[in-house]
Parts: structure tokens; C-alpha cells; sequence
């Protein structure tokens, strides 16, 4: 076991790495799913195209900060956020390209536009929802790990989850998709991505608790977060 304050290494290892490119990938392919909604099944139910990726993304959350503890998980949300606002940004400069004078071109950059256009302003939703859900994520397993001293995995990922879902949730789809759709039907959003997100999470948490164990061979680290600051903007802190 080692203590993130003094203890844990100082260097970014390659398992740390990859883990988050692939949480950040993650995010930013998730954010351009967003404004296609499915429906599921026969049922009166509607989610948005990022349930298929998004929650991959909490549960990387909960890996790096049960293994590496929540500076370095802090690191890779504010990492995934710069990633979310430069595509936020390129996508509005493309959209605002002037649109070539041939037909087939033009009706092409008229669908490219229809698509990414929305980017943009779900970008906004995201990243300020992003930042709030991971980093109450991050802050209820570090927080719950001390307290039952490293046990419990499995309770804390789900109930951590369900806390950062509920708080992205809240933020990001009036943002979103306030104006676009019926008040009803954006509570009703809200209220199934948080579900769906967190029955993800508990399906997939076999999984998870085995990457989280080979993941703690590997690295030879158990990291529990005593002394530290949890002030989300202390980013050059791992």
C-alpha cells in the first residue's frame, strides 16, 4: 500500500497512459454520439448514442483512482476536458468554413454541418458537466476507500457512479437539449442515461474489479489518499 502523499511514484507509467488515452478517447468520441438518440426496443424509452461509450469512461475514472488515487485521476479529467474543448473548437471553425459552389459538395458540407453543428453546444454541456460528475466520481471512492479501509470495491464503483452520473446528468442535458426537446422529455433523458449508465456499470463490474486487480499487480501500488488536497483545479499535484 502506498501513500499518495509521499509514497506513490512520481513517474506516469505506461498502464497509466494508455488507461487515459483511452478514458479521453472515450470522452471525445462520446460527446460527437450525443445528438443521435435511439430508442430502446418496444420500450417508451429514449438515449442518446453516447450511452454506448460514455460510461467506459466512469469506469477508467474509477480504475486510475482506486489504483492511483484521485491526483492522477484528477489529471486525466482535466486532460480529457482540454481534448473535449479543442474538438469543440475545431468543430465550430469547420462548421463556419465557407461551403464549396458544387451541388454534391455543398448538400455534403450541408450534412457534415447538420451533424457537428450541434457539437458545439453539447461540447459546452459536456465539459462543464464532465468536470463536476467525473471529479464527484473521483472524490466518492477515494473518499469511501479510506473510510472502509481499501474493501468493498464493487459498492463503492456502483455508488460512486450513480453520484457522478446524477451530477453530469443534471448539468448536461438542459444545456444540451433545452429548447431542442420537451421539458418532459429531457427529464425523462436525464433520468434513463443515469440508469442505463449505472446497470452498465454493474454489469461490467466483473470486469472492472479484474482489470482493477491485474492493473495493482502490475504496478505494484494500492494507493489510499490520506492528506491531500481534493481542490479539482490542483492539476500539477500527481
Amino acid at each position: 500500500m502506498s501513500n499518495s502523499t509521499n509514497q506513490q511514484r512520481e513517474t506516469l507509467s505506461v498502464t497509466y497512459v494508455w488507461m487515459s488515452v483511452t478514458f479521453c478517447v472515450c470522452l471525445v468520441v462520446s460527446n460527437i454520439f450525443i445528438p443521435r438518440l435511439w430508442q430502446v426496443g418496444p420500450l417508451p424509452v429514449q438515449l442518446t448514442g453516447a450511452v454506448l461509450l460514455f460510461p467506459i469512461s466512469y469506469i477508467l475514472n474509477d480504475c486510475l483512482t482506486e489504483v492511483y488515487g484521485y491526483k492522477k485521476a484528477r489529471l486525466t479529467i482535466w486532460i480529457g476536458f482540454a481534448m473535449c474543448l479543442f474538438v469543440s473548437i475545431a468543430s465550430f471553425i469547420v462548421t463556419k468554413l465557407p461551403k464549396p459552389m458544387f451541388e454534391d459538395s455543398y448538400a455534403a458540407a450541408e450534412s457534415f454541418n447538420s451533424l457537428f453543428g450541434l457539437v458545439p453546444r453539447s461540447m459546452v454541456g459536456s465539459l462543464l458537466a464532465f468536470i463536476a460528475g467525473s471529479t464527484v466520481n473521483a472524490w466518492i471512492m477515494s473518499k469511501m476507500k479510506v473510510a472502509t479501509k481499501g474493501k468493498g470495491f464493487g459498492w463503492r464503483a456502483i455508488i460512486s457512479t450513480i453520484g457522478g452520473e446524477a451530477t453530469d446528468s443534471l448539468i448536461f442535458f438542459p444545456i444540451a437539449f433545452g429548447g431542442l426537446l420537451p421539458f418532459k422529455a429531457v427529464i425523462s433523458l436525464m433520468f434513463t442515461q443515469v440508469v442505463a449508465k449505472t446497470l452498465y456499470e454493474i454489469i461490467i463490474l466483473p470486469v472492472t474489479s479484474w482489470v482493477v486487480r491485474k492493473v495493482k499487480a502490475h504496478e505494484g501500488i494500492d494507493t489510499y489518499d490520506q492528506n491531500i488536497s481534493y481542490n479539482p483545479f490542483k492539476v500539477n499535484e500527481i
